[in-house]
């Protein structure tokens, strides 16, 4: 995934935690607020009580799978913070794809 993609400091994952709208799923937390630049990104909290290495790498894969499909279709750039429960670790990229689009859906 390209930088410019990518949220990167504590700085902008605070602000979206103070001012970003919040949608809370079954898995996830999605946290997003617009942007004026025309690039959207994503930023990810996948905690170790989600799983070991392995299975966090594979919940991170299939979100950032999901958000490069996802942001072509999006009309409006948004930086998108996406926080993974422990139950995340069970589903599918299907399943991943289904939640996150459909939280994505109540902005």
């Amino acid at each position: 995934m390209p930088r410019r993609w990518r949220i990167r400091n504590r700085r902008e994952y605070v602000w979206l935690q103070r001012d970003g709208r919040r949608r809370s799923t079954l898995h996830f937390i999605v946290l997003w607020r617009g942007r004026t630049d025309g690039v959207s990104r994503l930023g990810l909290t996948v905690s170790r009580k989600v799983g070991g290495a392995v299975i966090r790498n594979r919940v991170k894969r299939r979100v950032r799978e999901w958000f490069r499909r996802q942001r072509l279709q999006l009309v409006q750039a948004r930086d998108f913070v996406v926080i993974a429960r422990p139950s995340a670790a069970i589903l599918s990229a299907a399943e991943i794809a289904v939640e996150l689009t459909q939280a994505g859906r109540a902005s």
